[in-house]
């Protein structure tokens, strides 16, 4: 999620976003590369578990620096560094690995 055009936006970016996507729907869809890899997953004769924190991570445009992350200069769209999303990303690791 690097452009602005994948959510509706008219910005070039996620710069200046201050809300999650609303809704459980991403509109530009799954990416090409989750298609990939879970089709390989899906072939593999060893079962594999994939924490895939894609699509959770995609509804959170607002999780990205920018603006409002203090000192980071610029905008970095293929980072998440604000509280919330990794945060999550960590409970659902732990859940995943206790269970």
């Amino acid at each position: 999620m690097i452009r602005g055009q994948e959510w509706g936006a008219s910005t070039k970016n996620c710069n200046s976003e201050q809300i999650p996507l609303a809704g459980s729907t991403y509109p530009a869809g799954t990416p090409a590369s989750a298609i990939v890899v879970n089709k390989v997953l899906s072939r593999m004769k060893t079962p594999v578990h994939l924490l895939d924190i894609t699509f959770l991570s995609q509804l959170r445009k607002d999780a990205h620096p920018s603006m409002y992350s203090g000192d980071h200069p610029g905008v970095d769209c293929s980072h998440w560094c604000l509280p919330g999303l990794p945060d999550t990303w960590n409970q659902l690791l732990y859940a995943s690995l206790i269970m």
